[in-house]
């Protein structure tokens, strides 16, 4: 069963199917305590070190950078992020970050959402993150009339929010998978969940403004999920810090930005057009044109590295 959802609701313009996320921009309290997490909890890479900021990955582009400013506090009950996604290209390079997290003993949430099976946990400083690999051969899950359902490949309803059996996954794991060895080169960022204040109003940017096609919304459960080029979903939405929920202040750990990477300069330009046209402030960065939702969360434009 393919990983689409039902026909996602599309304006007379969409960004480019190609596009994927970059990286992920944190500040930070403490950069050495979450440096040491990310290697040795999760198997990062230190690609760089400078100052006060780093940038971590699997060997290529950077996955994560993280900024420490002094004295900085977690808020709860404000905008920003819920959890940034890290895809691994396959069950067996799951089932070793799995196998890491449990031999360490660091507190985790495996959970089987049939089309992907991943598990939660979060960084020393709160920050939500997810790991996860596709399994669209399982199932799949819609979005509609405000619903979120789950089916199995054989017709099968699930909540999509079963325990995952773990012994079941660490099966895929071979004789040779050395648990502390670095993630694998082919692990990119999946996608950003954020909190927001109003999901329709992030809709209205995310969908009618970059272009992200709405995949649907689950009134219910209050979120939505965006996507292009049919994925499953880039970003999720959510107001589960509150309908209205303010965001975080300046002295917050959290987000800083994420990256969303066009593949050529027209498909960068078409956006920027449609920012500028709508009249939301932005500014050139080293890393692409950062601009904020009506949460206040970041976003970078930028185009994918070669």
């Amino acid at each position: 069963m393919n990983t689409q959802t039902n026909s996602p609701a599309k304006q007379d313009f969409s960004i480019h199917p190609s596009t994927t996320l970059g990286h992920v921009s944190l500040t930070v309290a403490n950069l050495e305590n979450q440096i040491a997490f990310y290697q040795q909890v999760l198997g990062f890479q230190l690609h760089w070190r400078e100052g006060n900021k780093a940038g971590l990955g699997a060997g290529g582009a950077d996955l994560l950078r993280m900024t420490e400013e002094p004295n900085l506090k977690k808020y709860r009950g404000v905008t920003g992020l819920y959890h940034f996604a890290v895809l691994y290209p396959n069950r067996r390079e799951l089932a070793r970050a799995v196998a890491r997290l449990f031999a360490l003993k660091y507190r985790n949430s495996p959970t089987d959402h049939i089309m992907t099976k991943t598990t939660y946990l979060d960084d020393p400083e709160g920050n939500g993150i997810e790991l996860y690999c596709e399994s669209p051969e399982d199932g799949s899950w819609t979005l509609k009339d405000g619903k979120y359902e789950t089916r199995r490949t054989d017709g099968s309803w699930s909540d999509g929010r079963e325990a995952l059996d773990v012994e079941a996954l660490l099966t895929h794991l071979k004789e040779e998978d050395r648990l502390d060895a670095p993630i694998s080169l082919e692990t990119r960022m999946g996608h950003v969940h954020l909190h927001v204040r109003n999901i329709q109003e992030a809709v209205d940017f995310y969908h009618g403004v970059i272009g992200f096609d709405l995949q649907g919304v689950a009134t219910e459960f209050q979120m939505g999920f965006l996507s292009a080029g049919g994925y499953h979903h880039h970003l999720g939405l959510n107001t589960w810090q509150g309908a209205g929920a303010p965001p975080p202040p300046a002295d917050a750990v959290g987000l800083r930005y994420f990256v969303v990477n066009l593949p050529d300069q027209k498909a960068l330009d078409e956006v920027i057009g449609r920012v500028d046209q709508a009249g939301i402030a932005s500014n050139k960065t080293d890393d692409g044109l950062l601009l904020y939702d009506p949460s206040q969360n970041g976003v970078i434009l930028a185009l994918a590295p070669n």
